[in-house]
């Protein structure tokens, strides 16, 4: 045995990450953090740790060893009734013993000297477990054994030490050891007592230095709620998330927040003051306090920059890239933040991001119909099986392997049968809860934060669980039929026409960032007005005009926000920012709104403000809405918003298109309006480019790219308007066709205008994934970009790069026949 481990104490300033074996992963990570990190700013409350070495110390010298090992002899795991019968003893046996008179000395004198330093006798502390097999980069061992907190004066704490111990053989710990093959005494359990952090008094939360569901590696997520941690971890509270951009944290230019959303937060979890033996305890939450975030945007800032720090950190360390998963604490007596864990982070640390996998409902209709549940999806997977709900946990013995797993929500003593669920579904809960760790780790899909899913789901019924339509999960009645499909992004060829995404939905962004894509060649305003904000942007500036039903949709919608503008703008902002750091550093093309008279109509509130045209297709619509007065307050939100995202979020890449613009004349307007508004084409490297979906657009292209910086060919309308087609009518639908040769000379002249003026020319309409020929014929003609959706992006992507293979190859033929 080592001197260390003989010194059974040693302190956070002792030890660092190479001390797993002896102190175990959480103290190992604190001591490496404290000793490394607060150096940097980054503040982490002292404690100490018990060793490994003090608990087997302790094993031996009350002599159980021998007889936990027999009562573990012939254990199997899947057996639930054995599994508690047998964890029950050794918990009981280990907790009838007193730990050695030594041993207790040297643990009350070391509280003694951390209260000392507190300037508080008896000060309160966490006392919690760590395994030496316990937040490794591939096993994050969550929940496993206990924690408790608010422990005062040695008596209580020297209780909580013999209680850690014993949490070595929780049901769920013993289960998890077996599932992972870690040999139960060749795992030690060291116990963390640290300093508490005030935070009943303020907030806590968990945050993850990438993106949970995707791996997306360029955001900090956190997630916060008010009082003690612990809420968020049992998944008891709905917690507010904000998600922060790496790349411009680091300037004091920008503020980088690019989504937040306000939780539920319904408790809040608060130290007790009474004489029962409860040292915390949950209470519900002030109203006022939940419609109101847990932490300040600067702290938000202050935390991701930590996030940053620690993860860059362990990677220098380890020497590969090791996301990071960290709880946080905001001390509600002297205002400031602290660490108070860090672990690996387990699930996309490891994979190989080469590897895409994909799942794809067959039949996507079913979204609109045989919804039984909705909330928030973890992960992007799929799941099918027979519905089972648990509302008690000594029910958990009738689950079998395959079930769906329907509960209020989980903690580790429902781990033995959640690794048999075909899928998970709580009422409660968010993406850093217990039910999202594990299932995550497990590669089970998971839908969390249903509130009602207890209730709507039928017990026993055949359910499909899909977390493959981005942020929002959903459980279907019956069993549907999905595609799962795998590629090797390493193997997809390298392209000289760049090959780009059409996007509408945020939610997809993080996930659609790992395909192949040079960005985004058209991002869809639309989509995030109709299904985000979902109020007509002139009814959220004109509340008076409203009815009363129109007027509370609206209240209910804009709460937590500073006023109905500030909703508008915040939500659309958070939309294109998540859609523009997902491909950052390339270029992501926004589209200004496009929608019709008639569906503007059918948003909440507006039927107030949009007139009824015989033929809304060649109406009020796109660049004629901009500078039009009555449209014009709706366009300054749409600008504040794009504003925004390029220059307090600092995503420059981000480039706007008007769409429908008719006439030169129209352009200048749009531009001056845009410039009134503070988007001045040039500043800050801002380009405007224009659709060009109208015959005028391309007749008089030399024109209208002296003012814009390019154009994007849009083949839908220009096709219509080209042939005199209405694309919406049944009746001419066999006219309808790109390849005619009336709309191939428009592409061909307006590709050879922009190459000519050096300007950018794209096409982002369906006919190049829809007709080979037609795709190779636009490479030919020199076309800059192609954007298909990402259903069509691989296959595009080997289309563009067999072409442009056979004309390198025509012209080295040619070169050598000269």
């Amino acid at each position: 045995m080592s001197t260390e481990e003989e010194q059974h104490i040693l302190w956070f300033d002792e030890i660092n990450i190479g001390d797993v074996g002896i102190v175990g992963g959480k103290n190992a990570s604190l001591g490496e953090m404290y000793q490394s990190l607060t150096a940097k700013g980054v503040r982490i409350p002292n404690g100490f740790a018990i060793t490994a070495g003090a608990y087997f110390y302790f094993l031996d010298a009350v002599g159980i060893r021998e007889s936990i090992k027999e009562m573990m002899e012939g254990l199997d795991v899947t057996d639930t009734d054995n599994l508690e019968e047998r964890g029950h003893k050794i918990r009981t046996l280990i907790l009838s013993k007193d730990l050695p008179d030594n041993l207790q000395e040297k643990i009350v004198d070391a509280y003694n000297k951390l209260s000392k330093e507190c300037g508080v006798a008896n000060t309160d502390v966490a006392v919690r477990s760590s395994a030496t097999a316990e937040d490794l980069p591939n096993a994050s061992f969550a929940g496993q054994q206990e924690t408790f907190l608010n422990i005062r004066g040695p008596v209580a704490l020297l209780e909580a030490c013999k209680a850690c111990i014993a949490s070595l053989f929780t049901n769920r710990a013993i289960s998890y050891r077996e599932n992972q093959g870690f040999d139960h005494f060749s795992v030690g359990l060291s116990v963390c007592v640290q300093k508490m952090v005030r935070s009943d008094l303020a907030s806590s939360g968990v945050m993850f230095s990438i993106d949970t569901e995707s791996g997306f590696d360029k955001v900090v997520f956190v997630t916060g709620a008010w009082g003690l941690g612990e809420n968020i971890v049992q998944g008891n509270v709905n917690p507010d998330e904000f998600y922060v951009f790496k790349p411009t944290l680091e300037s004091t230019e920008f503020t980088p927040i690019i989504k937040k959303t306000l939780g539920a937060k319904q408790f809040r979890m608060i130290y007790c003051k009474d004489s029962s033996r409860k040292t915390v305890k949950n209470v519900r939450t002030q109203n006022q306090d939940r419609l109101r975030f847990c932490v300040q945007d600067d702290e938000v800032i202050t935390l991701a920059k930590w996030a940053v720090l620690i993860e860059q950190h362990y990677t220098a360390k380890n020497g590969r890239y090791t996301p990071m998963d960290m709880e946080w604490a905001k001390d509600g007596r002297d205002g400031k933040l602290y660490i108070v864990q860090a672990r690996p982070e387990t699930v996309h640390g490891q994979a190989d991001k080469n590897q895409l996998t994909s799942y794809q409902l067959k039949d996507k209709s079913i979204r609109n119909e045989s919804v039984l549940a909705r909330g928030q999806s973890v992960g992007s997977r799929i799941g099918t099986g027979l519905a089972h709900v648990i509302r008690d946990i000594t029910y958990i013995h009738d689950f079998k392997e395959g079930d769906v797993l329907v509960t209020e929500m989980t903690d580790p003593d429902w781990a033995p049968i959640m690794k048999k669920a075909a899928a998970i579904v709580t009422n409660r809960g968010g993406r850093t809860c217990h039910a999202a760790i594990i299932s995550r780790e497990l590669g089970v899909p998971c839908v969390v934060g249903c509130q009602y899913a207890t209730e709507s789901i039928p017990d026993g019924s055949m359910i499909t669980v899909d977390c493959s339509n981005g942020e929002t999960g959903y459980v279907y009645e019956g069993v549907h039929e999905y595609i799962v499909e795998h590629t090797d992004v390493a193997q997809i060829p390298k392209t000289k026409t760049k090959v780009m995404l059409i996007l509408g939905n945020p939610a997809l962004a993080y996930d659609r960032s790992f395909m192949p894509a040079q960005g985004i060649g058209l991002v869809r305003m639309e989509f995030m007005v109709m299904t985000h904000i979902k109020a007509h942007p002139l009814a959220l500036l004109n509340m008076d005009k409203l009815d009363k039903d129109e007027s509370h949709e609206i209240s209910l919608l804009i709460q937590g926000y500073e006023s109905p503008s500030d909703y508008f703008v915040s939500k659309l902002s958070e939309g294109i920012a998540e859609m523009t750091s997902a491909f950052y550093p390339h270029d992501v093309i926004l589209r200004f709104s496009d929608f019709k008279s008639n569906e503007y109509s059918n948003l909440i509130g507006g039927s107030h403000f949009e007139p009824k045209e015989e033929n809304p297709m060649l109406g009020w619509r796109g660049a004629s809405r901009y500078y039009d007065p009555k449209y014009k307050p709706g366009f300054a939100l749409e600008c504040a918003a794009v504003k925004r995202v390029r220059e307090e979020i600092g995503l420059k890449n981000l480039i706007v298109m008007i769409p429908f613009c008719r006439t030169v004349e129209e352009a200048h307007k749009v531009l001056n309006t845009m410039a009134e508004f503070g988007l001045k084409q040039g500043e800050h490297g801002l380009k405007v480019y224009g659709m060009c979906e109208i015959p005028s657009n391309v007749i008089l292209a030399d024109e209208f790219l002296d003012v814009l910086d390019g154009f994007s060919i849009g083949s839908n309308d220009l096709t219509q308007l080209t042939l005199g087609v209405d694309r919406d009518s049944e009746l001419v639908a066999g006219i309808y066709d790109e390849r005619n040769p009336a709309v191939i000379e428009l592409f061909r002249r307006v590709i050879e205008v922009a190459n000519r003026k050096g300007k950018y020319i794209g096409i982002c309409g369906q006919a190049p994934s829809d007709y080979p020929e037609l795709c190779d014929l636009l490479i030919e003609l020199g076309i800059g970009s192609i954007s298909v959706n990402s259903d069509r992006l691989l296959a595009t992507l080997l289309q563009v790069a067999k072409k442009e293979k056979e004309m390198a190859i025509e012209a080295a033929a040619a070169e050598k026949t000269e």
